[in-house]
Formats: C-alpha cells, structure tokens, sequence
C-alpha cells in the first residue's frame, strides 16, 4: 500500500520520499524485471567484449548481483 501524498504546501520528510522511491523501483521491477535483466546482460556481454574478456568472471558476478537484486525488487512489488 502507497503512502499518502502529503497535502499542498507540505513537504514530505526524507522517510517518505526514499519509501516512495523504494516503492516505484518495486513496480517498475515487478512490471519489466524480465526486461531489466535481458538489458542487464547485454550490458555485461558488450563491457566484456569491449574488455576482451579479460574481467569476464567479475562482469558474470555483477550482472548475476544486479540480476538477483532486480528480482528481489520485483517480488516486493508484487507483495503490494
């Protein structure tokens, strides 16, 4: 469940607005993960061509984190 926005001429506490952003990266992950994480990897397949493999096993590494953590997000999101 959203939190409320705050009313006209109030602002809202930093809480708030990093929970809102915490929220919007849960949809968007839960709507577009697949996509997320086929962009993912193409980004690692281009950084490791552009290397010429040389730090293959450490790209594999991060795109499998970031993967893992987009996933993680969108489960989250569908929790709401």
């Amino acid at each position: 469940m959203r939190s409320p926005q705050p009313a006209d001429g109030e602002e809202p506490d930093m809480f708030d607005a990093l929970k809102n952003l915490k929220d919007k990266a849960e949809d968007i992950a839960e709507e577009h993960g697949d996509k997320i994480a086929q962009g993912l990897e193409k980004a690692g397949d281009l950084i490791d061509e552009r290397t010429d493999g040389k730090h293959s096993d450490t790209i594999d590494t991060a795109v499998d984190k970031a993967q893992g953590l987009v996933e993680k997000l969108g489960e989250n999101g569908a929790k709401h």
